[in-house]
């Protein structure tokens, strides 16, 4: 079973490049988009060319804004969105699928912001997303994919010194909200596989040819329950698939 995530950074304009070919080409089991910027209607209607698929989404109140889905061959055996807290349910960022081994969580986490001015509202957000998994890891496994804005360590981005506790993305507050996941029992599943594996990225900037010269930050991730890390056949970043400022990533599953 293969499983994708793929911030998009628009599906709509995504799909006038080669969103389809990619997606046929890695033919996953199941797709999670983040970054959808689309209502529900306009997400269905956009995927709508997929036969064999069930589509599921989340979007924000606000269009054209965030916004998550999840496209999968199996069905599953239950849908939530969001958290439950109403100051964090407006964006659309949490999505879960239920399954018979596993819950299927796709996120978009808030970004800290180009001035960080959501970093306060970042922290508080990372708590209540920590405690949500927790809560749904209770009744079974979780595995949990996404953007998750950050880069974990100094090996997850090109140029750590220069933007550690400067930049969005790689501020201690940040950090400290992804130490949390790691060490309350949700394994990174790239750095298991790839423990000292450098220059692997999921996304990079669109200034200064960001892409073509590898300066880029691994803030995409797919965590799963240590209980469930045994199912989990492997762990890949799928560097060459262009059309977004993201590239997927993804595992197989045994």
């Amino acid at each position: 079973m293969k499983l994708i995530s793929w911030n998009v950074n628009g599906l709509r304009a995504v799909a006038k490049k080669d969103f389809f070919t990619d997606f046929r080409q890695i033919n996953a089991d199941i797709f999670c988009l983040q970054e959808t910027k689309a209502q529900d209607d306009q997400v269905v209607e956009v995927l709508g060319e997929l036969t064999g698929y069930h589509f599921f989404v989340n979007s924000a109140e606000k269009k054209g804004y965030s916004g998550t889905a999840i496209i999968s061959k199996s069905k599953p055996i239950s849908v939530s969105k969001d958290m439950g807290i109403a100051e964090h349910d407006t964006e659309g960022r949490v999505l879960c699928l239920e399954f018979e081994g596993f819950f299927l969580v796709t996120v978009y986490v808030p970004n800290s912001g180009s001035e960080l001015k959501r970093l306060a509202y970042r922290e508080t957000w990372d708590l209540a997303f920590f405690n949500y998994l927790k809560t749904m890891e209770a009744k079974k496994p979780v595995i949990v994919c996404g953007d998750f804005n950050v880069a974990h360590k100094a090996i997850d981005l090109a140029r750590p010194k220069q933007n550690y506790n400067k930049a969005a993305g790689y501020m201690q507050q940040e950090i400290d909200g992804m130490d949390r996941f790691t060490s309350g029992g949700f394994i990174d599943t790239f750095r298991y596989f790839f423990p000292d594996k450098t220059d692997a990225y999921s996304w990079w900037s669109y200034r200064a040819g960001a892409r073509d010269k590898n300066i880029g930050w691994r803030i995409d991730y797919f965590l799963v329950s240590k209980s469930f890390l045994p199912n989990v056949n492997q762990a890949f970043i799928l560097n060459k698939v262009m059309g977004s400022d993201h590239c997927p990533v993804g595992i197989d599953l045994k």
